[in-house]
């Protein structure tokens, strides 16, 4: 069992008096279906579980009416369990495959509110942009990401390494940095996708996790041509493909005619939106000033492109798996972008933060991440390795004073007043559990 971040969000939402339908989000084989299941085991009499992809039984449950004593009767029968107010926990899998289904939780919402229901999907975030929408307000919504660098190394049986982490022990974890270093660097690799994951626990073998993550970029791409136009899929899979080469450029901006000769917004915006909504990668923008809220100056023609996933972003750029597994190679220009890729895929999953790049009106100056976490703005370099020179991040500082930068490296824990340095291995969990100032 993988014990997922998501679960106490979970656990929230079931002991919630204003709980609400839940619509669980992410990515397709981020584990949502499982960990839905396994909550529903751990913490309620039943489970329901109906996967309502190509299900005949059910394919017109919401066709005729919203009849919630009718709804719940065929739930129960083809669930073969008893549907009972709060001790049967109803999992409607795939639901956007159901006519009128995310239309439905409204009046699960009203009309049965006494019952727990949550609903999952691989392509929710598209099918609430293309038509048939969710009701606002009628609804809970938790995202669900790929493990997190502390979820895998809990689900290799390192929860104490997790555990110093959190303590922020910096002696600690200065004494176990080769160990920090050699699994963050098989994460590199692995990354947080449960099935690759699973596969490198049973087995540590490097080419059959590979196998895998192929295999999970080939659903992705299924998708791409299963539910768009022809041209759409032209242009979404344009996009995908690129986005290593992209972030492998010295200026890691996105830019349109690197895709084609000419290439323009108004072709490929759709396309980026398409891969937004299924979860797949995270457009950073460009901040024009370092000031909360950050949305406020956010500016949106100019923003990066990251994936979802570290282990993702190898395979898509075929990185040989020994390449990212043993410190001594050279990975070249990749090698930044990778270890920004990670420190975007673990920042990402944390609530209630904005992230952002910020470079000056004339692009002299970049900062590589401009973090709103809480009421807190933090400037953040990332270097890949030890080398400590902050020359952008210093003048960054000197013109905002007021500001703490922080340097995420493979060096140890220090504080300089002016910038933190953070071990790569601690990006998340130094804003988790830290210490009041």
């Amino acid at each position: 069992m993988m014990r997922r971040e998501v679960e106490k969000q979970l656990i929230e939402w079931k002991n919630s008096p204003h709980r609400k339908p839940l619509i669980v989000m992410g990515a397709r084989q981020v584990g949502k279906t499982y960990t839905l299941q396994h909550f529903g085991k751990q913490h309620y009499d039943y489970v329901a579980y109906i996967n309502c992809d190509n299900n005949p039984q059910i394919e017109n449950l919401f066709a005729t009416d919203y009849n919630m004593e009718r709804i719940l009767l065929v739930i129960g029968a083809v669930a073969e369990v008893p549907i009972i107010a709060g001790k049967t926990l109803i999992i409607l899998d795939e639901i956007q495959e159901l006519r009128r289904g995310l239309s439905a939780l409204k009046y699960f919402c009203e009309l049965a509110p006494q019952h727990h229901v949550a609903v999952a999907g691989s392509l929710l975030g598209i099918t609430m942009h293309q038509g048939e929408s969710a009701p606002v307000g009628k609804v809970d919504i938790i995202n669900m990401y790929p493990l997190t660098f502390t979820e895998f190394l809990e689900a290799i049986g390192k929860e104490q390494l997790v555990n110093i982490l959190l303590s922020h022990d910096w002696e600690t974890i200065k004494m176990l940095r080769q160990e920090y270093i050699r699994h963050l660097r098989t994460y590199y690799f692995v990354g947080g996708m449960p099935e690759a994951v699973l596969k490198y626990i049973n087995t540590s073998d490097a080419m059959s996790v590979r196998k895998i993550q192929n295999n999970i970029l080939a659903i992705y791409q299924s998708d791409m041509s299963k539910h768009t136009t022809t041209l759409e899929q032209l242009r979404i899979t344009q996009v995908w493909q690129s986005i290593p080469s992209q972030l492998a450029r010295e200026n890691k901006k996105f830019l349109y005619g690197a895709l084609k000769h000419g290439g323009r917004a108004r072709e490929f915006e759709l396309a980026i939106q398409w891969l937004q909504d299924a979860g797949l990668i995270y457009r950073i923008t460009r901040a024009l000033k370092p000031q909360l809220p950050l949305k406020f100056y956010e500016d949106i023609s100019a923003f990066k492109l990251y994936l979802l996933d570290t282990g993702m972003f190898g395979a898509l750029a075929n990185i040989p798996p020994a390449q990212l597994l043993i410190s001594d190679n050279d990975l070249g220009t990749s090698k930044g972008a990778l270890t920004e890729n990670y420190v975007i895929s673990q920042l990402a999953t944390m609530p209630d933060t904005t992230l952002c790049y910020f470079s000056n009106e004339n692009h002299t100056l970049e900062i590589d991440l401009v973090l709103q976490e809480q009421s807190n703005i933090w400037p953040i370099e990332i270097k890949a390795e030890e080398n400590l020179k902050s020359k952008s991040l210093n003048t960054f500082i000197n013109d905002n004073p007021n500001l703490t930068g922080i340097r995420f490296s493979m060096s140890d824990y220090r504080d300089q007043d002016w910038m933190i340095n953070i071990p790569l291995y601690a990006c998340k969990t130094y804003f988790f559990h830290r210490p009041s100032e």
